[in-house]
């Protein structure tokens, strides 16, 4: 390897910029991750509580999300240990279930469609012509529009669309489906059973995302040369005649060739105040994730590792134990806006453990539960919502986060493949 190419600044230690900075110094180049927080991941990081290591948040994968999948195996890591891999399976506790079968990809889809349970004839070929509809106009529409106003206007049977259509939205989106944009749904669709029929599985971890993604990026960033530099907050940037200075708690840092900012988009704002970067930052709104832990004796196991919920505040359960062998553990996932955001952590908690009792009877009580709340998880994924390019206006100087332009919504996915465009447009600078 020869001598570094160029000297480059990756503000915020996300999976964006994890992904970003790994892509580049593997290049050779020069690059500083800084990142404000003790510990790298961002959003997709493990909290200590009560001897477990926990999510901030727990996550889905798909089969879709190939440049995740090829990052972390780039890293060295067997994918089949430490995730569990399950053809699509939506198991709610509405009696409603749908697995997709071992066939070539749509088929897989539509002869899951046309055996599940717990729906009427008329809702499968419902269901069926939608997709056969979606499937002939390519995944694509003329114009963005809310989610539900295009399942209405398909004609999508009200319990079709609370059982299926909406906890997908849900799951993928983090979206209300009344606002959420039907174009990134559909390329969602698109890219999950359009494709290769192992596209569509649901692909769940069976570590905490800090073991599985962060740390070891941060460990491959510095095994070629990077440097990481934790707790340090980037206050301002300032363009000069060759690049660009980083002001760091008062003080001006070297000068670097090219910046990555890696930050929410509100943090991008305050910090790059001075440059002109894009204005479609303002315009941005947020949804929250909340995450609720809940202990129980050792011995408990739920009827699968991952259950569905279509009334109440509960939207997905996971069996931790059966998935990281946290034996007894349950996290269950609320996703968007909602009432339980008006209420105490204390009675959220509470809520959600009776739901679960109500719907499996012979849980035992508790030992304790954990709420986590991400009030910021992602950007609202609203129909018609103009999202920044990676390339700013500013030569050298660049955006890279879920929020970015591209097909996704605010995934994991969607992080990396932003970041390792970013890291693209450097490398053919």
């Amino acid at each position: 390897m020869g001598a570094p190419l160029r000297k480059i600044a990756v503000i915020g230690g996300g999976i964006a910029g994890l992904s970003a900075a790994s892509k580049l110094v593997r290049d050779g180049n020069d690059v500083t991750v800084f990142e404000s927080a003790p510990q790298l991941g961002g959003r997709a990081r493990a909290i200590t509580w009560k001897g477990q290591q926990l999510d901030n948040g727990q996550h889905i994968l798909l089969g879709a999300y190939h440049q995740t999948l090829n990052l972390i195996s780039s890293l060295g890591i067997n994918l089949d240990a430490v995730f569990l891999r399950l053809p699509l399976t939506l198991q709610m506790q509405s009696s409603f279930s749908l697995k997709a079968k071992p066939l070539p990809a749509p088929l897989n889809l539509l002869f899951g469609l046309l055996l599940a349970k717990g729906l009427s004839w008329g809702e499968r070929l419902a269901a069926i012509r939608f997709f056969i509809w979606v499937r002939n106009k390519d995944f694509k529409l003329v114009k963005d529009e809310p989610l539900l106003d295009l399942l209405n206007r398909h004609r999508q049977p009200p319990r079709l669309i609370k059982w299926m259509w909406e906890p997908l939205c849900l799951a993928a989106l983090n979206t209300s489906i009344k606002t959420a944009s039907a174009q990134i749904y559909l390329n969602v669709l698109r890219d999950s059973f359009n494709q290769n029929k192992n596209d569509s599985d649901l692909i769940l971890p069976r570590a905490d995302l800090s073991t599985l993604l962060a740390n070891p990026l941060g460990i491959d960033i510095i095994k070629h040369g990077g440097e990481i530099k934790l707790k340090t907050t980037v206050d301002n940037i300032v363009k000069t005649d060759h690049g660009f200075n980083l002001c760091i708690e008062g003080k001006t840092d070297l000068e670097f060739s090219h910046v990555i900012i890696a930050t929410s988009p509100h943090h991008t704002l305050s910090i790059s105040h001075a440059l002109d970067v894009a204005r479609e930052l303002n315009s941005f709104d947020y949804q929250p994730i909340y995450t609720v832990y809940i202990q129980y004796p050792s011995d408990v196991k739920l009827p699968s590792e991952m259950i569905g919920f279509t009334k109440g505040i509960a939207q997905w359960a996971f069996d931790r134990g059966q998935l990281c062998g946290q034996r007894g553990l349950v996290a269950v996932i609320i996703s968007a806006e909602g009432h339980h955001q008006k209420i105490t952590q204390e009675a959220l908690g509470e809520a959600v453990t009776d739901e679960l009792r109500s719907a499996f009877p012979n849980l035992p009580k508790h030992e304790w539960f954990k709420v986590i709340a991400e009030k910021r998880a992602t950007f609202s994924c609203t129909a018609g919502l103009k999202r920044p390019s990676q390339k700013t206006s500013t030569p050298n100087l660049y955006l890279a986060g879920d929020y970015t332009e591209g097909d996704y919504p605010a995934t994991i996915e969607g992080a990396i493949r932003s970041g390792q465009t970013c890291a693209q447009f450097i490398l053919q600078s």
